[in-house]
């Protein structure tokens, strides 16, 4: 069944190659499809298009759907072709006509654009959720292993002392620029785009403010065509701030690959959170952290598939813009799962002691013992040409106490201001206006 069909039976090659994967991937969208049309169907009985009784009617059964949904009982038939057909089919067949008038004044492409909207508002929301959670796990590390020392690299050769608290709280304050990027994409999606209808507006004299209201939309996309355009560039957008917190993940996994291998052995999991070998009866395998790092570097593609498969096209709908979903929905959950494994992993971590009592680590503090020179009158390009000289003839002899005490230094971590930003990013969300409109409209 199609709400489009007239008197010509398509193809079934044709229907089977259009529909794609469009039923198993909308069934995520489902809920946001009913809420939608509840604040349709609100405002097409402020405008006089349904009589109040209708309206009664349909949100009741809107409501009843809403319900099977949640609880796992709705399905996209196999003659259905998407859920908004599925979702209008069964309201018709439930209260009759006033089924059949929901669609007054929308489209399709409208409607996908704002479930859309909604499915990624609400994703948003559990990317946020999550990433803070590993926030604050990463913050309690740092504060608890802030005294720990470990080798610091560059060009992966032993450089200068770092710490615990400092690897750690940088993964931390990463997650904080990421998250300002996570909140230019929350703005973009939360705007309303519905009553833009096929992508140019529609005669009937729809209150899109209402709409707006009732959603719980930050704002509108007020041009009709703009708001047709932004589907793609909103997915696009909103993959840029994922692979930005996929980088993240991605960088702390490779870390984490390095620091579990015996030659480097900073860092352990128990035996029952790695994985063995079908040969080695020695081996613990960091598989999570390595299934990690390449989801993470996938996710770090999306932007750059999604920009391709938008490329070039004119303004206006075109059916190349439903292959979106099936790039971005399984990324969303993707990168859900990673932010909360690698939360789980890190509440088991072990930090191993002493690391640097190692006598290979001694060069770290060559720095340190110019720095002492310098804080004792020499100038520095002398100090550091005397310790290059006691290292050449291997009678450098390391001072290994450590005097960082700027801020951001191992000294003087920063883990509260580091904290303090990610909470002014965190309330700029304001999650808490959208739920609120839902419950009600769903009251």
């Amino acid at each position: 069944m199609k709400i489009w069909q007239k008197n010509v039976t398509v193809n079934k090659d044709i229907e089977t190659f259009t529909v794609g994967k469009d039923r198993e991937l909308d069934l995520q969208m489902a809920a946001f499809d009913v809420l939608g049309s509840l604040a349709h169907v609100e405002m097409l009985e402020s405008i006089g298009l349904l009589t109040a009784d209708e309206l009664i009617a349909v949100q009741k059964e809107l409501k009843s759907i809403y319900s099977e949904i949640e609880s796992g009982n709705f399905v996209i038939e196999d003659n259905v072709e998407d859920v908004h057909s599925q979702v209008e089919w069964m309201l018709t067949q439930r209260i009759g006509d006033p089924g059949k008038k929901i669609h007054s004044g929308r489209s399709r492409n409208d409607q996908v654009l704002v479930d859309l909207k909604l499915y990624f508002r609400d994703s948003i929301e559990k990317m946020v959720g999550n990433t803070a959670m590993l926030f604050a796990q990463l913050i309690s590390l740092s504060n608890t292993h802030k005294d720990k020392l470990l080798p610091g690299y560059t060009h992966l050769q032993i450089a200068m002392p770092s710490s615990f608290g400092l690897w750690f709280g940088a993964y931390a304050e990463s997650f904080v620029d990421d998250m300002e990027l996570m909140l230019a994409a929350y703005k973009v999606c939360n705007k309303n785009p519905l009553g833009s209808a096929a992508g140019y507006g529609s005669s009937f004299p729809l209150n899109r403010t209402m709409t707006t209201e009732l959603l719980g939309f930050e704002k509108l996309n007020y041009n009709v065509v703009y708001a047709q355009m932004g589907r793609g560039k909103t997915e696009r957008i909103l993959g840029q701030a994922m692979s930005s917190i996929a980088a993240t993940l991605a960088k702390m996994a490779m870390d984490v690959c390095l620091f579990i291998n015996q030659n480097f052995g900073f860092i352990s999991f128990p035996d029952e959170l790695t994985t063995g070998s079908s040969i080695m009866p020695h081996k613990k395998n960091p598989d999570v952290f390595e299934l990690i790092r390449s989801r993470c570097n996938k996710i770090q593609a999306l932007p750059n598939e999604i920009a391709m498969m938008i490329t070039n096209l004119p303004s206006g709908y075109h059916r190349d813009l439903q292959l979106l979903k099936e790039n971005l929905f399984p990324a969303i959950t993707s990168l859900n799962d990673c932010l909360e494994m690698s939360t789980f992993m890190l509440q088991n971590i072990s930090i191993k002691d002493h690391i640097l009592d190692d006598k290979k680590y001694a060069y770290l503090f060559s720095v340190e013992v110019v720095n002492e020179l310098v804080l004792s009158g020499t100038p520095f390009r002398e100090a550091y040409k005397i310790v290059g000289e006691t290292i050449d003839n291997r009678t450098f002899t390391p001072g290994t106490k450590v005097n960082h005490t700027h801020e951001g230094s191992i000294g003087n971590l920063c883990n509260p201001e580091i904290e303090a930003m990610m909470e002014e990013v965190l309330e700029q969300f304001n999650f808490k206006k959208p739920r609120v409109a839902i419950e009600k409209l769903l009251a």
